[in-house]
């Protein structure tokens, strides 16, 4: 029996999720929908056809405010914040003091304020490291009320124009505050699966009606955690936990995008972040990788699951999958992990070992399946 200290939180959907068939499992501490009746093949083909709600209420979501918080914030992640255009948003990873992945997340500038949305599985050590660092230079804000939703697929945006007709006007990676009935919301045009869509921030009291609105759209269907993770492997999109974590730093994971020039050797604000030696040294080589995140198809129909280890035709290890699955979109099974940089190249050949077995698998490039995001 599960102690009270151990019961799983619940979403303001949890009712929802319920009422439509979930089958829910423990995930970040909340119990959540990891798939519907229709199941996770189905949701995953529906969101790359037409769109999909996900509730993803169990992320954090914070506010930054005050005139420093820009430069605050960017003390802690190898990011350019001080240069993000209002309603611009921007993917960004906190470091520990080694260069080591502390997390992954989004931020807004709203204009008003940073809005930033983190992992739910660090959320409480993300907040208590942002209020421990920069909490003296910008006031930290938490949003426990707040719901956030994703609507993701190629017809997301005719669903939601509907009920928030301003949404139109976004393009990729930029957000804005709209309202449904009186009530606000926050939405940007973003999400997880590599597909035109929107995370959509709303207050608790009001998440229920809206997403019950929303699937009574002839285009939306719920998904479940199943459809999202099969979804955010096929657009080549990092799981923290799984894929980074604090023992890989943004060049082994091959997140060089990710750190713009303004920050690198050279830039206008180079370093001034954590793990900058480190992290910086990588970038321009003169610190070479011990491994690197590559993208990986099976040549045999055989699933190859996380934690399995990669060897080179010789049976000598030389790197372990992080992430793996039979994408339904691509119909071949596939992965990401990390190799030694010498079987890092596209093209290279190397062989999970699944139940004894040698199975070849080739590096790919990522994504698996093109991303088909709205850029105007």
């Amino acid at each position: 029996m599960t102690s009270p200290a151990t019961e799983l939180l619940k979403t303001p959907l949890f009712d929802l999720h319920v009422a439509l068939g979930a089958r829910m499992v423990p995930f970040a501490g909340y119990s959540m929908p990891v798939q519907y009746p229709d199941g996770l093949i189905a949701e995953h083909k529906h969101t790359r056809a037409s769109a999909s709600l996900f509730d993803v209420s169990h992320m954090g979501q914070l506010r930054l405010v005050g005139s420093d918080a820009a430069a605050a914030f960017e003390t802690l992640m190898p990011v350019d914040v001080i240069g993000l255009g209002v309603g611009k948003q921007r993917y960004g990873l906190l470091l520990n003091d080694e260069g080591g992945i502390m997390d992954d997340l989004m931020f807004v500038n709203t204009g008003d304020d940073l809005f930033v949305i983190v992992n739910g599985a660090c959320k409480a050590a993300d907040i208590a490291h942002i209020q421990n660092r920069i909490g003296q230079r910008c006031r930290v804000e938490l949003m426990p009320d707040w719901a956030l939703l994703a609507l993701q697929g190629p017809q997301a945006v005719d669903a939601l124009a509907r009920l928030a007709p301003g949404v139109k006007k976004l393009v990729f990676m930029t957000g804005g505050a709209f309202d449904w009935k009186g009530v606000p919301l926050y939405a940007t045009r973003s999400g997880y699966s590599g597909e035109d869509g929107f995370e959509i921030s709303i207050h608790q009291d009001h998440a229920d009606a809206f997403a019950r609105e929303l699937l009574k759209q002839p285009e939306v269907k719920p998904a479940g955690l199943g459809a999202r993770n099969s979804l955010r492997l096929e657009a080549g999109l990092c799981l923290y936990g799984n894929d980074i974590d604090t023992t890989t730093t943004p060049v082994e994971a091959a997140l060089n995008w990710a750190m713009q020039k303004v920050r690198r050797t050279g830039g206008e604000r180079a370093g001034g972040f954590p793990g900058a030696t480190t992290v910086l040294e990588q970038l321009d080589g003169s610190q070479p990788l011990k491994r690197k995140r590559v993208g990986l198809i099976a040549k045999e129909r055989v699933p190859v699951r996380e934690h399995t280890e990669l060897q080179n035709a010789a049976g000598q290890k030389i790197g372990e999958v992080t992430s793996g699955l039979l994408g339904p979109t691509i119909d071949q099974p596939i992965a990401m992990g990390y190799v030694t940089p010498d079987f890092s190249a596209n093209g290279a050949e190397v062989f999970a070992m699944v139940r004894g077995k040698q199975v070849p698998m080739v590096v790919a490039p990522m994504p698996f399946v093109a991303t088909r995001y709205y850029r105007g």
